[in-house]
C-alpha cells in the first residue's frame, strides 16, 4: 500500500545551518550535537564539518538495520574519512518525494520548490503542490515496479526520499541507486508517538541547512500539543470507547495499542478497544471478532474513504447493529480532502498533531473546547 493518504502551518521565519533552539521555558530541547530527542527511528548528529543521520530499522519488521547518511554543505571541503556513497550534498536544491506526507514538512520549511517529483501526484492535497504539478514544475514518477527512471534521470534529483514497507524495499533501493541517485529513507510513519512522527521535520531541516527553523517548528508544536493534552486531563471524568477502521475483503486489520493513532486516541482522553495489544504492524482479524468487541464501542473514528453511513452497512449488514453506529457517533478524518482524493491528514498532520488532538478530543468529550469546528474530521450522517 501506498501511503497517499497523507492549512494551518505555523512558519518560524527563520533559517540556519547552526542546531539550537528552546522551549517556552527556555530548556533546550537536545543537545548541541544530539539534534533528536523523540523520535525512535532516526538520529542526527553533528561533527566537525558535516551532520550524520541514521535511520534505524527503516521498514515493518527489520531489526538491526541503520542506514547512515553524511550532510555536507556545498562548497565545502568534504572531510577524510567519509564513504562518498553516504554522501548528499546540503541545502538540497532537487528532490523526489515518494510520499505525499513528505511534502507537508517540506513546504513547512518553505522549500516546496524543491519538490521535483513525486510518486502519485493525484494524492497531493496542498493547493501550492498541485499548482506546481499543473505548472510542470513536478512531475509524477510513477511507484515500485512502474517507476519512470526516465524521467527520475531527466529531473536529476539530489535525492529521492523513500519510505519502506518491508524487506522488500531493500530491492527497490537497488534499482534506482542504478540510475546513480542517493536515496534516503524515511521511517517517520512507524513512529509510535504523535510527537515522535511530527520530529522527523529535523531531517528535512539538516537536509536543507534549516535547522533552527525545523526546531523551532517542532518545540512550538511540542508546546502545543503538551497544553492540549494536559488541558485534556484536567477536564474529562470518562474515557469513551474508541473503535477504528473498516474491514477489507474477510479482515479487519486492527492498529495496535502501542500504535501512533492508538497513543493519539489516549491523549485524547479516549478508551481504544484494542489498547492492551502489541505489534509491529496491523494485526488482521476476523469481522466477527471485531464484531462482538466493538459492540462496546461508543465512537468510531477514521473509518477508510467512508462518507456516508449507508457505505458503511454496504460493506457488511451488521455494522449498522453496533450502538455507535445507532448513535451517530461516526466521524471520519477526510473533511479535507481535494479533487483527487490528496487527504490533508496524511499530509499537514503529519506535521501538527495537536490539531488532529482537538478534533478527537472535542468527538469523544463534546464542548470540552467550546465551539470548536472540526478541522480534519467531519460527522458521518
Amino acid at each position: 500500500m501506498i501511503f497517499r493518504n497523507f492549512l494551518f502551518f505555523i512558519i518560524v521565519l527563520i533559517s540556519s545551518c547552526s542546531c539550537k533552539s528552546e522551549n517556552q521555558s527556555g530548556r533546550s530541547l537536545h543537545t548541541e550535537n544530539q539534534i533528536i530527542t523523540l523520535a525512535e527511528r532516526i538520529s542526527i548528529d553533528k561533527a566537525d564539518g558535516y551532520t550524520t543521520v541514521t535511520i534505524i530499522n527503516p521498514w515493518q519488521g527489520a531489526e538491526n538495520v541503520n542506514l547512515t547518511y553524511h550532510l555536507v554543505k556545498r562548497g565545502t571541503v568534504i572531510p577524510d574519512g567519509l564513504d562518498s556513497s553516504t554522501i548528499i550534498f546540503v541545502p538540497l536544491k532537487k528532490i523526489i518525494c515518494m510520499s505525499t506526507t513528505h511534502i507537508a514538512m517540506i513546504s513547512a520549511l518553505g522549500e516546496e520548490n524543491s519538490v521535483s517529483g513525486v510518486s502519485g501526484t493525484g494524492f497531493i492535497y496542498s493547493e501550492s503542490m498541485n499548482e506546481r504539478v499543473k505548472m510542470g514544475f513536478a512531475d509524477d514518477v510513477g511507484y515500485e515496479a512502474n517507476l519512470n527512471k526516465e524521467l527520475i534521470l531527466k529531473i536529476s534529483p539530489d535525492i529521492i526520499m523513500m519510505y519502506g514497507i518491508g524487506s522488500e524495499s531493500a530491492g527497490n533501493v537497488g534499482k534506482i541507486k542504478e540510475l546513480g541517485i542517493k536515496v534516503i529513507f524515511n521511517a517517520d510513519y512507524l513512529e509510535t508517538d504523535p510527537l515522535s512522527r511530527a520530529e522527523w521535520i529535523k531531517l528535512f531541516g539538516a537536509l536543507y541547512c534549516k535547522e533552527i527553523m525545523a526546531d523551532s517548528i517542532f518545540v512550538s508544536e511540542h508546546n502545543a500539543y503538551d497544553s492540549i493534552r494536559s488541558f485534556i486531563r484536567n477536564n474529562i471524568r470518562d474515557k469513551p470507547k474508541v473503535l477504528l477502521g473498516l474491514p477489507f475483503k474477510d479482515a479487519w486489520y486492527i492498529s495496535p495499542g502501542n500504535s501512533f493513532i492508538s497513543k493519539l486516541i489516549s491523549d485524547a482522553g479516549g478508551d481504544y478497544l484494542w489498547q492492551k495489544t502489541e505489534s509491529s504492524v496491523s494485526m488482521p482479524y476476523g469481522i466477527e471478532n471485531v464484531y462482538m468487541r466493538a459492540l462496546t464501542a461508543d465512537y468510531w473514528l477514521n473509518i477508510g474513504s467512508i462518507k456516508d453511513k449507508n457505505e458503511i452497512t454496504a460493506v457488511d449488514i451488521r455494522l449498522g447493529e453496533l450502538q455507535c453506529f445507532k448513535n451517530g457517533n461516526l466521524f471520519n478524518n477526510n473533511r479535507r480532502i481535494s479533487k483527487n482524493g490528496g487527504n490533508d491528514y496524511w499530509e499537514s498532520g503529519s506535521v501538527y498533531p495537536h490539531i488532529i488532538l482537538k478534533d478527537v478530543a472535542s468527538i469523544l468529550h463534546p464542548g470540552l473546547f467550546g465551539d470548536y469546528e472540526l478541522f480534519y474530521y467531519r460527522k458521518i450522517n
